[in-house]
């Protein structure tokens, strides 16, 4: 897969909509009973940015990037300013060998968790533990995969926790911006939808 590790302009977000979504099939009885099927075990986000463009210095940056990903050709880091944040997730367990930990985000409802793998935490922000010591060297987080490696393994039972801030993986789900001229240096957008991507 295609993907450039450039974000999409932040403040374009503002206004936008989206969020995370599945994919359940359901059938219904003639009794009117219902059997869900959820495909998905991960939610897959989905965005519609139209409504972010409000300066033409946002409408240039927005064109300029639709052209430099060819459409729906190339993937990109997307801010998800309603989630973006994690704090004291924890990553696994030291076992004496492990040296590679994956950042996670864990979300919790009702006694049911998700387990989101995080792929493209920003650069900078990522504060690993160790039984709750913050790790200052000897470890090293890899901002196009979210891997975590220590250059020696964690002792057995040690807990693993990070603090971070990510970018979601997404795409242009349209090869074609279409703009409509309302009135003289006014442009309205119908649609310009994102989605994310599996890496």
């Amino acid at each position: 897969m295609s993907f450039a590790e450039i974000r999409f302009p932040d403040d374009i977000f503002y206004g936008s909509s989206g969020g995370p979504g599945y994919s359940t099939s359901i059938v219904v009885t003639d009794g009117g009973y219902e059997k869900r099927n959820a495909r998905w075990q991960q939610a897959r986000a989905r965005y519609n940015v139209a409504h972010g463009v409000k300066t033409r210095t946002q409408l240039d940056a927005l064109i300029a990037f639709f052209r430099a990903r060819k459409g729906r050709a190339y993937g990109f880091r997307f801010k998800d300013w309603s989630d973006f944040q994690a704090t004291g997730q924890a990553l696994g367990t030291g076992d004496g060998t492990r040296t590679q930990f994956q950042l996670v985000k864990t979300y919790s409802s009702g006694g049911v968790a998700e387990t989101r793998p995080i792929r493209k935490p920003v650069a900078g922000t990522v504060k690993l533990y160790v039984n709750g010591a913050l790790q200052t060297s000897g470890v090293s987080v890899a901002a196009s995969t979210g891997l975590v490696t220590f250059t020696s393994p964690p002792a057995s039972g040690a807990r693993i926790s990070a603090d971070f801030e990510f970018d979601v993986p997404v795409r242009f789900d349209t090869d074609t911006l279409s703009a409509s001229l309302d009135a003289y240096g006014v442009h309205s957008w119908l649609d310009i939808p994102l989605v994310e991507v599996r890496v």
